[in-house]
């Protein structure tokens, strides 16, 4: 799930390297070599046969060549291949389930499905485009300098771009469930891997959003313009995505290899936004001017406390679940609270301890505020058909495309 471990030889032996962390990509899935050629024959010109066949194997040589490592020239190809591909799926051409086309896992390079839909090979294709640029997001915020001085330093115009590139990776995994899935018929999806299910993909989405969040958060925690207002609200804004995408999780098979990792991340998630948000909230309440104000401050520190404790298990958990992986050094919003939420809470519940004794009916903790989420993902469509699908005389061995499948179709009626 973004983080196969990758192993190099050193002296004769082999040493296992723990990869970081900060943006969750999961598992890479690339095309598996098929004979598209050959089952196109007769039903397409052989050039456009060619044409689709050596894309496909492009994108396949390039991906087991560097690891994935090679994002834009992956991009490019996979851009022009769905151009191309997409011919696959007209109704007028009545090849949607011609081809059988098989993916694999770029970690193991175990086979992890075999599909004759061509909608299913846009839907590998568009997520393998969204995890490709999770990938991007995810090596922007892990600093090159690794001096091991603990210090995180992503320049700010890196978490600018990296927030850009999670609301495109939403909008692909977003287009995913809206255009692609409904396609696809009930019982091929069934047989889906379980990365490729509505609710995982939904997941993955609103948790991008999320992630996009704990970028911005950060930066206004650096910015000394940002209000406590504008703090707190990205900090609820961030609770809520993560709570979609553990409602979309919980609803799916999660006992494969992954599944339980991507939960635990989810929740690591999910309690740091929780704690920012009662620490920003509280800070806002106890600026009131009534005994009850501050009670109900010292409540929202002492529960951001307790949550981010919780927080620091779930990461420890997250990170000792397979495949093994390291969390990064504190980042971002985090760096600050994780110092600020244990002194405030302690400093506050020493000040204002008599008013909690006096007024225990009001140890209650307060409701969180509720806000118009801010992100949204990028929109995206497919590209335009290549224009060798709109070729009038479609020449297949002596006869046009439609007189071919025309006979076919007679033959069918008269069998």
């Amino acid at each position: 799930m973004g983080c196969a471990s990758s192993v190099y030889a050193v002296g004769g032996r082999k040493k296992l390297t723990v990869p970081e962390v900060v943006v969750l990509v999961p598992s890479t899935r690339i095309p598996a070599q098929s004979d598209l050629q050959r089952r196109l024959r007769g039903l397409i010109p052989i050039d456009l046969a060619h044409r689709l066949s050596s894309l496909r194997n492009q994108i396949v040589l390039v991906a087991e060549d560097t690891g994935g490592s090679a994002i834009p020239e992956l991009r490019r190809a996979l851009e022009e291949y769905l151009s191309v591909l997409i011919g696959l799926t007209k109704k007028e051409y009545g090849l949607e389930g011609s081809v059988e086309f098989k993916w694999k896992s770029l970690e193991d390079g175990k086979q992890e499905a075999c599909v004759a839909n061509s909608w299913f090979e846009v839907l590998s294709v568009v997520h393998l485009m969204a995890v490709l640029t999770l990938s991007e997001a995810d090596i922007l915020m892990i600093p090159h300098d690794h001096s091991g001085s603990g210090l995180r330093t992503v320049s700010s115009d890196c978490k600018r771009v990296a927030v850009d590139l999670l609301l495109k990776a939403s909008g692909y995994l977003e287009f995913c469930v809206r255009d692609v899935l409904i396609r696809i018929p009930p019982e091929i999806k069934k047989k889906l891997p379980n990365n490729l299910h509505d609710g995982v993909l939904e997941a993955i989405s609103f948790q991008s959003l999320g992630q996009g969040t704990e970028i911005q958060l950060g930066l206004a925690v650096d910015c000394q313009k940002a209000t406590l207002s504008v703090k707190r609200r990205l900090a609820c804004e961030q609770l809520t995505y993560f709570s979609q995408a553990y409602h979309c999780l919980s609803g799916c098979d999660i006992n494969n290899g992954c599944g339980k990792k991507h939960m635990w991340f989810i929740k690591w998630k999910f309690l740091e936004s929780k704690a920012a948000a009662y620490y920003y909230h509280g800070l806002i309440l106890d600026k009131g001017n009534e005994p009850s104000c501050h009670v109900s401050a010292v409540c929202c520190f002492l529960a951001a406390e307790e949550i981010l404790s919780e927080s620091k298990k779930a990461c420890l958990t997250f990170c000792l679940a397979a495949p093994v992986t390291r969390a990064p050094p504190l980042w971002g919003a985090m760096r600050h609270l994780h110092q600020k939420i244990p002194e405030v809470a302690t400093r506050k519940s020493q000040m204002y301890g008599y008013l909690l004794e006096q007024e225990k009916a009001l140890q209650t903790l307060p409701d969180l505020p509720e806000f118009q989420l801010s992100l949204r993902p990028d929109d995206y469509q497919l590209p335009e058909m290549d224009p060798a699908w709109d070729a009038e005389k479609w020449e297949t061995e002596g006869q046009t495309l439609k007189e071919h499948l025309k006979d076919s179709e007679d033959e069918t009626e008269t069998e």
